[in-house]
């Protein structure tokens, strides 16, 4: 049974109360709207993609830039032409079929929203609990996706014609592989049974995890330099070149555990040295 705020008394409520109840007052209808959760992906997934495209058009002028690209024959930064082509193909997708997709699954989720706020406590473990859980049905996924030559066909192969990724292309897939990675994206949020500010947080980071996976630069605050169980876009990249390795989207540790892990430095470095030989 949900008690309010004024039953709780200020001193007990939720950090996030006042935050929750100004979201949840004036934009309710967007927030139970089947249609937010492809939306969102989506435009979230844009906004994104922006400080890349900024670098990506820097690259050809500027030196340092060029320093962030990963090394072993990664090439040139993308053009914008190439940029432009491959945000029409994802948003053809997003239209046609992941919108319709997750709005019918949106429909049979729960249509209340909660009085209170999550604790600040209560938010940083759904949001990693989601992740570790999400990071879990990706890798099995992905795994499949390679071992099962018809799925592979099918589903998964239009990602892998970037060899060399970059950010926009992080969402540029068939339409059954967009559909599938957000149901996995919204079924863990919906299995832990997240608040909604928690879900929310967890979708932004996801996108941006995935942004920065594909973005094609080892920058110098990239999160996997912070955080050691992070594989981050090195590691990622590594996958697009060498693709029996390196399943799992942001961690490493089940890579690991099945021997699909291959260090993305020394991977790059004897690619490189054999090109310098060359």
């Amino acid at each position: 049974m949900n008690e309010s705020v004024a039953d709780l008394g200020h001193a007990d409520a939720p950090v996030l109360q006042g935050l929750w109840e100004s979201v949840r007052a004036g934009q309710q209808q967007i927030l139970l709207s089947p249609y937010l959760a492809a939306s969102f992906a989506f435009l979230t997934h844009l906004a994104l993609c922006a400080p890349f495209l900024v670098l990506d058009a820097l690259g050809g002028v500027c030196q340092r830039v060029r320093s962030w690209r990963m090394a072993a024959g990664s090439g040139p930064p993308p053009s914008l032409w190439k940029w432009y082509e491959c945000f029409w193909r994802v948003l053809f997708k997003y239209i046609t079929a992941v919108l319709p997709a997750t709005a019918l699954f949106q429909l049979l989720r729960s249509s209340s929203l909660p009085e209170l706020a999550p604790s600040c406590w209560q938010l940083s473990v759904e949001v990693v609990a989601c992740f570790l859980l999400f990071d879990t049905l990706f890798f099995i996924w992905h795994y499949c996706m390679h071992r099962v030559p018809w799925l592979y066909r099918a589903v998964h192969q239009m990602h892998h014609q970037h060899h060399v990724p970059f950010a926009l292309a992080a969402q540029d897939a068939s339409s059954a592989e967009l559909l599938s990675l957000l149901l996995l994206a919204l079924g863990s949020a919906w299995m832990l049974g997240c608040h909604p500010l928690s879900e929310a947080l967890f979708h932004f980071l996801n996108s941006w995890l995935a942004v920065e996976d594909h973005c094609g630069y080892n920058l110098p605050w990239a999160l996997h330099r912070i955080l050691p169980c992070m594989g981050g876009a090195p590691f990622h990249q590594t996958h697009h070149k060498k693709q029996s390795k390196n399943f799992a989207p942001y961690f490493t540790h089940w890579d690991h555990l099945f021997g699909t892990y291959i260090e993305p430095r020394s991977y790059f470095r004897k690619r490189h040295d054999r090109t310098v030989m060359k």
